[in-house]
């Protein structure tokens, strides 16, 4: 499989919208990719593509409130391209970018009963930010995103490339 890798633009967000609830089984994610993200963050921001088709993307930026923090909003990779390194490597391009920037740390955040996501970013080098309670053996942020909306907060120290 050749896949190629760019930043991310406006084209591209009719694209993400069109998948991404299908790529996550069902689930209503597309309200959390505004057009926004690949408008405004683009050069930190990563499409990939297989035969000139969507095998993922990352949407991230530089934090303009926390210095030297980076973010990833939004990383998804297509069901039949997932366990082939996909994710990782964009995942790379962000850290090269957010090095790039002068970032030292990068963060995102997931759902607790997204437990592929959880391995996946510790997988990465992740660490998980101590939260108020802890299941399953992994810290968690009660009502982080609002009544009901627990969150694990990680935290990724971005060192010499």
């Amino acid at each position: 499989m050749r896949v190629e890798f760019r930043a991310a633009t406006g084209a591209d967000h009719a694209r993400v919208v069109a998948v991404v609830d299908d790529w996550w089984g069902g689930r209503s994610m597309a309200p959390l990719l505004q057009r926004l993200f690949f408008e405004h963050f683009g050069s930190t921001s990563f499409v990939a593509e297989s035969d000139g088709a969507l095998a993922g993307f990352l949407i991230g930026f530089v934090s303009p409130s926390k210095a030297g923090t980076a973010y990833v909003h939004f990383v998804g990779v297509d069901p039949d391209h997932r366990g082939a390194g996909l994710g990782s490597e964009l995942y790379q391009r962000f850290f090269d970018a957010a090095r790039q920037a002068g970032c030292r740390w990068v963060e995102c955040v997931t759902s607790p009963v997204n437990t592929g996501s959880v391995a996946f970013h510790t997988l990465l080098g992740f660490r998980t930010v101590p939260g108020e309670a802890v299941r399953e053996g992994v810290d968690v942020h009660p009502d982080y995103d609002g009544p009901g909306d627990d969150r694990v907060l990680f935290r990724y120290e971005l060192g010499e490339r």
